[in-house]
């Protein structure tokens, strides 16, 4: 009876706060001079994206637009988000598994009619490569050949001369032809080529324009949309681009990506028909999941997302993995995901999510006080005495502080520590952390591909996703040897005994909890949005199913 109550308290709630977007979005209206062009879809995406250039965005709200308007060679098939053929119609690939011939569909051209060639594949993925670029997620191309030596700018032992781009091995065999040599087989290497950071973008406009590319009218994109505008915290706003390959089979002219952090605001839009779609679980407010997962508009499922703890090594006392112990053994996960999160979530211990074939990740660090309190004696800190207050970085999300709160509640109870909480929003947020500007920071990683490696390898010493400064030359090792393996089953017993190392030996980490993935729309009314692993939901499949678009909308006028 008693959830019968809140439940119906709760339901009224939503009621109120739709009333309420109504009224705001009325004045809002009204203070408007002009009369817009409507959107055939509104999407509602999450966090003012950092950029939309795919080589150096790193978070989801980013790389959902940059996705939309740059493609690779494969791109995800909306329904499982394995790789199919996108700007490349097919491949060979030579018996030994190491040298990928892409063969370009014929005239492809980028939005702006000019032919997309193998030289703008060649130069695009070098460009990801180029230390200038500081592409956070260059680690991704470091399978091909002298990739990772240009990147890091390592010296060729026989000419004594440093690695340069040319040396990378990818190269245009001829206008439709692109011929990529691999450090070792690499069974994930389709699945990389549709990841944003080897998409093709248009050299003509970078280097016409430099930093200012994005920013010029019409820009070239190589994808199924072009950029109408981006109006900083209102909304992106992209159009169909007529010259894409697949025109065709592109279901809306135009679809508006609104960014919010509060999940309130995410809901009210949704429920007061502003809004045709929300992607992300943190723009739903947890503390209405139990009635919400009722409803048929929500969805929810399993998908390759870990949320963990990150700890800055190179900042005292994080440097000692006794102290980074104790805090990772007194959390209690499971208080996390009943009282917080409330989808489902499963509490993790390790960093690699089930699901993948093949693969079964380690056990990590539990939940253990007594020992916490002994590691954090044996540091020098009885009782907590003498430890410094610390910081806790995390973006702006009703989530993710309440997720702190408890954090901070869990280390002053168990191990008399003080934490500071340091919110921020999204840029500043992904800043910090890449800058090692943070005591302990709160993290995410949706899996790129359906490997474990897509989670292990960023916390190689040289990659730029790591934001931890952790470096242990034997987990980078493991990594390497791991991805020279053919053979199915040694390979997953290597990346076993790396994760040991991150998650139970030396972690740089402390994982919280695998998320479930939630979408809220309405199935009579919007299709083509499809729950699979990596949580990929691609533009081009959406489709409003009651007919309204923005032409029949412009035609009404």
């Amino acid at each position: 009876m008693a959830f019968v109550t809140a439940s119906l308290k709760q339901a009224n709630w939503i009621r109120r706060w739709a009333v309420a977007a109504c009224a705001v979005l009325a004045i809002w209206a009204t203070g408007c001079g002009h009369k817009e062009e409507r959107a055939d879809l509104v999407i509602m995406n999450g966090a003012e994206p950092e950029s939309l250039d795919p080589t150096i965005v790193t978070g989801q709200p980013d790389g959902r637009v940059a996705g939309a308007l740059f493609e690779g060679l494969t791109r995800f098939n909306p329904k499982n988000a394995k790789p199919i053929p996108g700007l490349a119609e097919r491949w060979d690939i030579s018996e030994d598994g190491q040298t990928y011939t892409f063969h370009l569909r014929p005239n492809i051209v980028w939005s702006t009619g000019e032919p997309i060639t193998a030289d703008d594949v060649v130069y695009s993925w070098r460009r990801a490569l180029d230390p200038l670029t500081a592409s956070d997620y260059a680690g991704q191309l470091y399978y091909i050949k002298n990739g990772e030596n240009f990147n890091t700018g390592k010296t060729n032992a026989a000419t004594g001369n440093r690695y340069v781009k040319e040396d990378v091995g990818v190269e245009a065999i001829d206008p439709r032809t692109v011929k990529v040599l691999l450090e070792g087989p690499t069974p994930f290497f389709l699945d990389l080529c549709a990841f944003r950071t080897l998409a093709i973008v248009p050299r003509q406009a970078i280097e016409k324009h430099g930093d200012r590319w994005l920013m010029e009218r019409p820009m070239p994109t190589s994808g199924p949309y072009t950029l109408e505008f981006w109006r900083i915290h209102d909304r992106i706003r992209v159009r169909k681009n007529p010259r894409y390959w697949d025109a065709a089979n592109i279901q809306n002219e135009l679809i508006d990506l609104l960014p919010a952090e509060s999940a309130n605001t995410a809901l009210n839009l949704y429920l007061s028909g502003e809004a045709d779609v929300i992607w992300d679980k943190n723009l739903v407010p947890s503390e209405l999941m139990d009635v919400l997962k009722g409803r048929p508009y929500v969805h929810t499922y399993d998908y390759l997302g870990t949320y963990f703890v990150r700890f800055n090594i190179t900042r005292k006392p994080f440097d000692d993995v006794r102290v980074r112990k104790a805090l990772s053994l007194v959390l209690d996960k499971k208080r996390i995901v009943e009282r917080i999160t409330r989808s489902g979530e499963k509490i993790a211990t390790c960093l690699t999510p089930p699901g993948m074939e093949g693969y079964t990740s380690p056990e990590g660090l539990g939940y253990d006080p007594e020992q916490a309190r002994k590691l954090l004696a044996e540091a020098g800190y009885p009782g907590g005495k003498g430890f410094p207050t610390f910081n806790y970085l995390f973006n702006t999300s009703e989530m993710h502080k309440q997720v702190a709160v408890e954090l901070q509640e869990m280390w002053k109870k168990e191990l008399g520590i003080n934490m500071e909480l340091r919110q921020t929003e999204w840029k500043v947020y992904l800043s910090s952390q890449s800058q090692l500007d943070y005591d302990t920071t709160r993290s995410s990683w949706i899996g790129d591909y359906v490997d474990p490696n897509t989670f292990l390898d960023m916390f190689m010493s040289g990659n730029g996703n790591n934001r931890t400064g952790w470096k242990n030359p034997k987990y980078d090792d493991l990594i390497r040897q791991a991805n020279q393996e053919r053979d199915p089953v040694k390979r997953a017993k290597i990346l076993y005994d790396a994760e040991v190392l991150l998650v139970r030996e030396d972690p740089p980490i402390a994982p919280l909890f695998f998320y479930i993935g939630v979408n809220i729309f309405d199935p009579a009314k919007v299709e083509g949005v499809h729950q699979n692993l990596l949580d990929e939901h691609p533009l081009w499949p959406l489709k409003r199913k009651d007919g309204r678009t923005a032409a029949k909308a412009a035609a009404a006028k």
